[in-house]
């Protein structure tokens, strides 16, 4: 018998984050069996930049996850750099957005939206 070790591999979504994903869905009149691609591309001045929208195929390569109702597909490349990472909503002072906190960033520019590993 082969010992399972947990390693915290997936693309986590907070309630706030899942509640306006379904309602940008709704407003948008989007299928309900899209599901939201996260991705990542060189660019930003950090180095990388995260990519957010609904997508309604899966390809070859693609990692699934799936919470309260959100389907989240990540390509294998972005996956990568996005192994752990928590998408989150924010409407505070500061912007209202979504905001990945990635742990494999190693630096961020000012504006959230580029990093770099």
């Amino acid at each position: 018998m082969t010992e399972q070790v947990s390693v915290q591999s997936e693309i986590d979504i907070t309630e706030k984050a899942i509640k306006q994903v379904k309602q940008i869905k709704e407003e948008n009149s989007i299928p309900s069996d899209y599901a939201l691609r996260i991705g990542v591309k060189g660019g930003g001045c950090s180095g990388m930049t995260y990519q957010l929208g609904f997508d309604g195929d899966v390809k070859d390569g693609d990692t699934i996850f799936e919470k309260d109702g959100i389907k989240i597909i990540v390509d294998g490349k972005s996956f990568f750099y996005l192994s752990g990472t928590i998408l989150d909503f924010s409407d505070g002072l500061n912007g209202k957005g979504f905001v990945f906190n990635n742990p494999n960033a190693t630096k961020t520019c000012g504006c959230g939206e580029s990093f770099g590993v």
